[in-house]
């Protein structure tokens, strides 16, 4: 049978049912669209996790902080030490420091800290508006500062374009060295809004660590960001700081952590979806086993005239294959404009409440490809067995079947 006659006796179902047949295609379709949906909120739940951070530098640093029994602390001699590791690029500390920040007649608690310009690459930070500090730059921007978005609630900032240019004074609690107390210290200085953050949480102002160590005594650090040369040198690196003490994590493994278990995510809730599938699969088998019936005797008809059982076979494969594949583009018409309509409704929300626009479903083009190709075998195994039953029937009872 040649490909010609196999595509248009595999679509005559359009013709002579057509209600039954896109009823079955749309029913195949809600179950893909169930899947699409359900694993498309997986991929946007990894989104919203991951999409903050900024690979490159990131994943080859490591995040290095004082343990909690205070046996080792960071300070300067502990960081030149990180630096003569031979597959350590370079060592950026942050100082942190609780303060008094005002602005626009009010006053609110911060924490005060001071960093290099590499420190912003090595652990993603970035701004929502204005910029960062810049490598080698630090000097000029002694009187700059940059601000947290969560630090603008503060003072009920919404719009964070509203800060940036704009001036704000410190007053810092600064601790004693050798004691537990802490003495106020007043920067009678204005420092402009060089930028905002993008992060919600803390509440933070950052300011070029020259200009910071000038103001204030630094005995230790809160934290460092220990660039490594190249990937593969990071566990050895994470192990020598762990070795001296120092509680260590890197990005890298956070992430690759997090993409195991969203994959499992993924899993369960492609399960839940599997079931709707399974559901509308068996009601397009139960199409395909329908039209069996009624077209016993065409194919009686074909046998005689010379058509052989394999023949037979594929043709009703086929059928089953087109309705499948067709049931998948309808799926994922169906799911995508779901998933669509729910970020678009969501984001209004947000928008009208102050908050941050996200993307709680994304559709990956290689998943949607998947999809089509998933659906179309769907439609093959629902179609076998049909199609094995329609090969196996005598010509003769096939035509005198009624």
């Amino acid at each position: 049978m040649k490909l010609k006659d196999i595509a248009k006796l595999s679509t005559r179902m359009f013709k002579t049912n057509p209600a039954r047949t896109w009823l079955t295609i749309l029913g195949m379709g809600v179950g893909i669209a169930a899947v699409v949906v359900l694993v498309g909120l997986g991929f946007g739940l990894q989104g919203l996790l991951l999409e903050k951070i900024v690979y490159g530098e990131t994943l080859l640093s490591l995040s290095v902080v004082n343990p909690p029994s205070k046996a080792v602390i960071l300070d300067a001699a502990h960081l030149a030490s990180f630096a003569k590791i031979d597959q350590v690029k370079d060592v950026s500390p942050l100082v942190s420091f609780p303060a008094l920040m005002t602005y626009g007649g009010l006053t609110g608690n911060v924490f005060l800290q001071g960093v290099n310009a590499s420190y912003f690459r090595y652990s993603g930070i970035i701004t929502e508006e204005g910029e960062l500090f810049k490598d080698g730059e630090e000097e000029q921007a002694r009187s700059s500062v940059i601000i947290s978005k969560g630090a603008l609630k503060l003072f009920g900032i919404k719009n964070p374009s509203e800060v940036v240019g704009k001036s704000v004074r410190f007053r810092v609690f600064v601790p004693k060295e050798g004691a537990a107390e802490t003495e106020e210290v007043s920067l009678n200085k204005d420092y402009r809004v060089r930028g905002v953050t993008n992060d919600n949480s803390a509440i933070i102002a950052i300011m070029p660590l020259v200009e910071f160590s000038s103001k204030f005594h630094i005995g230790h650090y809160e934290k460092a960001q220990v660039r490594v040369i190249k990937s593969e040198f990071l566990d050895a690196v994470q192990a020598e700081l762990v070795k001296q003490g120092f509680m260590v994590t890197g990005l890298s493994k956070t992430v690759d952590q997090a993409n195991k278990i969203f994959k499992g995510v993924q899993a369960v809730l492609a399960v839940f979806g599997g079931i709707a599938l399974v559901v509308s699969a068996i009601g397009m088998f139960n199409t395909m086993t329908v039209t069996l019936l009624e077209r016993t005797n065409e194919i009686g008809v074909m046998r005689t005239i010379g058509g052989s059982p394999s023949n037979i076979k594929v043709l009703f494969v086929s059928e089953a294959i087109i309705v499948g594949f067709l049931g998948g583009v309808a799926g994922i018409a169906i799911g995508v404009g779901i998933g669509l309509l729910l970020n678009a409704l969501m984001n209004t929300v947000a928008s009208h409440f102050g908050g941050a626009a996200v993307t709680l479903f994304k559709f990956p083009l290689p998943f949607l490809l998947f999809i089509i190709a998933f659906s179309g075998i769907v439609g093959f195994l629902t179609g076998v067995f049909p199609a094995r039953r329609a090969a196996a029937l005598n010509p003769l009872d096939a035509i005198r079947y009624k």
